[in-house]
């Protein structure tokens, strides 16, 4: 099964956010784990509506049969 844009986007963003989180773990900045924890919630969000959208194409093609 191939990922869609948004679960692709939405994959890359949350792990980002866990490198950005970590980082701001490892110099003590409380604000780059914040803005680590808001971009991995970001991320999670596009990938919902990318498994969304598989979800809603696959109900089609399993209508059309």
């Amino acid at each position: 099964m191939t990922m869609n844009k948004n679960q692709v986007k939405g994959a890359a963003k949350d792990v980002g956010g866990k490198i950005q989180q970590e980082v701001g773990k490892l110099i003590g900045s409380k604000e780059q784990q914040a803005k680590g924890l808001k971009k991995q919630a970001e991320g999670k969000i596009q990938k919902g509506v990318g498994d969304l959208t598989d979800a809603v194409a696959d109900l089609k093609d399993a209508v059309k049969k």
